[in-house]
């Protein structure tokens, strides 16, 4: 998921321009903006709207024999969306355990009773908002079960229980557990036959109905995932059981999906997967007929309004996809964006991330009013922001972008979002950057994003245990992608791409935890990475570097007058190779050293006919990863009241801007 970009580069742009303004107003340091980077790239960067022929009936597909991971869970599933807000449904679920000990339970979310009251622990750690979208206060939804029977018939209704292993709230129904009347040894499988009903939410937080919009992510019971020994560095086996939280996503078991969707006959219906047949009209109901496989969830949209648009579409390493676009029809004039977008990202990924495996990539683009059900990735199917203003900059694209990057490490990697968030949403922010600025010429202000993370935490903590939606987002997201990034200004952009390259090839597929990722780093670069993991991973460290003080005295050598100068600089937060030096003297004669940061502090003493004047650490502001340069510069014979007084009340300024930041 991506979050609401627009108003955040507002106040960026704000901030940057009070921080530049306020250094150059009182240190005296005129640093040039012509190096500044562009904010928009240039026009011709969008490619134009095009008009061409009706768009075809969508395609029907067949699955294909390849088998990419363990499968170990087959949904069959047929669900009707009846008028007003309800889902009625039946499944019959096969889960083949994939573990060695005797399982007596099996455990399924509930998602939508995250959206059941005021009391669910999705509610009360949101606060009801998410992205700056807030719950309608008459908006509320709900799941349950009406039946489940084994395969022998026998009912398990009785044997349901609720359980809340986070935070023991008895009011949060998002988890369920069920007794099994014979248990189910390693290897082996059982199915069960359900009936469920949905009362679907208002649109918000990535699922619900608004007017005739609706958007079904998360809406089935779904299995929890089973962890055997070794996935995610496990040593005990077990089911990986949360509840739904106010800032966490998902993680399940990769398998197959064979879904009947039954909607109002002027209803078109977008879905992960591809249908089998086309779909039939049949007493007043449209029905569709999907399947997915080695995918570990499904979603779908419907609306009347779609207008649909379709393209195949085959590159180097995408053998052939057909790309389908769902627009609000605000946006149909807009196909041709959307499409280049999504084509230049396959491309892409593809080529630093390995092979796309599916045949469709499936993009919804929610009306104004369903906004809440945009940004978000689900397999082969993404969700754009709504549709709102008909000439939107380039927020159409990123999120495009972002969503496909998503393909990849929330879909084909399928780290558990629970417990590492950074893993998905992390990498892909860095591949997102990497490919806009390629295709688009947008060049992130990385200085700027680094100090937004004024409350830096370790990236491998649970979801849940970030203090606010602002913490998370600034750490998953930015701060996740600032320590690839250091990663890369430590061993070449050459090498980082080796590096992801064997990490996603490696574990597609397999759910790799923050540990596995390391060990490929080091595998890669033949070189131990235990001190930047342990510091910027999993604790919750920061670069900062200091111009600690300048001293200045004069000396007379071989009958001159010569000026012995003294920079002290300090390392205040965590290590970082490399940390370069300017120190400027008052004839305008510079020089630059580069420090290991490896002591709390060094001094350097320069002799020479002019005394310094200004001394600053990383003057380029290239170490990515840190995010308190108040105190780079520092000025000959500033009074240090004047310079605290500074400092303090920039600080709190930017602090203040920032803290109303609104993922």
């Amino acid at each position: 998921m991506i979050p609401r970009r627009a108003k955040s580069w507002l106040i960026i742009s704000l901030a940057l321009c009070l921080f530049a303004g306020g250094v150059w107003i009182t240190l005296g340091y005129n640093r040039s903006i012509s190096s500044e980077l562009p904010v928009l790239a240039p026009e011709s960067g969008k490619p134009p709207a095009k008009t061409g022929a009706p768009a075809p009936p969508e395609s029907v597909q067949s699955p294909t024999a390849e088998v990419y991971s363990k499968r170990v869970v087959e949904y069959h599933m047929d669900v009707k969306l009846n008028e007003g807000n309800k889902l009625q449904g039946t499944q019959t679920i096969t889960w083949t355990h994939p573990g060695k000990k005797t399982v007596n339970e099996l455990y399924f979310h509930m998602y939508p009773n995250a959206f059941s009251s005021a009391d669910t622990t999705f509610m009360k750690e949101s606060g009801g908002k998410l992205r700056g979208d807030v719950m309608p206060t008459d908006g509320y939804g709900s799941m349950k079960f009406t039946d489940m029977q084994t395969e022998d018939g026998l009912s398990l209704l009785h044997r349901m229980q609720y359980v809340q292993p986070d935070d023991g709230n008895i009011k949060d129904k998002t988890l369920i557990k069920v007794r099994l009347p014979k248990p189910v040894k390693g290897g082996e499988s059982i199915t069960i036959r359900t009936t469920f009903e949905v009362s679907l939410p208002k649109i918000f937080a990535r699922m619900g109905k608004t007017d005739d919009f609706v958007m079904a992510g998360q809406w089935f019971p779904k299995l929890s995932a089973y962890e055997p020994v070794g996935r995610r560095g496990r040593t005990i086996e077990g089911w990986n059981l949360h509840q739904y939280h106010g800032n966490s996503e998902f993680y399940a078991d990769f398998g197959i999906y064979s879904v009947r969707i039954r909607v109002p006959e002027t209803y078109k219906v977008a879905a992960t997967g591809f249908p089998t047949q086309q779909a039939a009209l049949k007493n007043g109901e449209k029905v569709y007929q999907f399947y997915a496989d080695d995918v570990h969830d499904f979603a779908w949209a419907a609306s009347p309004d779609f207008v649909y648009a379709e393209e195949p579409f085959s590159a180097p390493n995408v053998p052939g996809v057909r790309i389908k676009l769902y627009l609000d029809p605000a946006h149909q004039d807009l196909k041709e964006r959307y499409l280049f977008a999504a084509k230049a990202a396959l491309t892409n990924y593809s080529k630093w991330f390995g092979p796309y495996p599916y045949a469709t990539l499936s993009i919804v683009v929610p009306p104004k009013a369903a906004n809440g059900a945009g940004g978000m990735e689900y397999p082969t199917l993404i969700t754009a922001f709504g549709a709102d203003d008909t000439t939107p900059g380039y927020d159409l694209e990123r999120t495009i972008v972002h969503e496909i990057g998503h393909q990849y490490f929330y879909g084909m990697v399928a780290s558990n979002e629970f417990e590492e968030a950074w893993l998905d949403e992390g990498f892909t922010s860095y591949a997102e950057d990497k490919l806009m600025e390629q295709e688009y010429g947008l060049i992130p202000n990385l200085p700027v994003q680094s100090g937004l993370i004024t409350s830096p935490a370790p990236l491998t903590q649970p979801s849940w245990k970030f203090d606010s939606q602002n913490q998370y987002a600034s750490n998953v997201y930015t701060r996740g992608k600032l320590v690839l990034l250091g990663i890369e200004q430590q061993v070449g952009a050459k090498t980082m791409e080796r590096i992801l390259s064997t990490y996603v090839k490696k574990y597609r597929f397999k759910h790799p935890a923050t540990g596995d990722f390391q060990k490929v780093v080091e595998q890669v670069t033949r070189t131990s990475w235990a001190d930047y993991f342990d510091q910027y991973v999993y604790r919750n460290g920061m670069a900062d570097f200091a111009v600690e003080k300048i001293n200045v005295s004069t000396i007379e050598k071989d009958g001159k007058k010569m000026y012995e100068s003294s920079v002290t600089i300090a390392k205040k937060g965590s290590d970082f190779p490399k940390v370069p030096v300017r120190i400027a003297f008052e004839d305008g004669h510079t020089v630059t050293k580069h420090w290991d940061g490896r002591e709390e502090r060094i001094t350097y003493k320069l002799t020479y006919t002019s005394p310094v004047t200004w001394a600053m650490t990383d003057p380029l502001y290239d170490i990515v990863l840190e995010n308190r340069h108040m105190n780079n510069f520092l000025r000959t014979g500033l009074d240090e009241q004047v310079k605290s007084r500074w400092n303090m009340s920039a600080t709190k300024l930017i602090e203040a801007v920032f803290g109303g930041l609104s993922w």
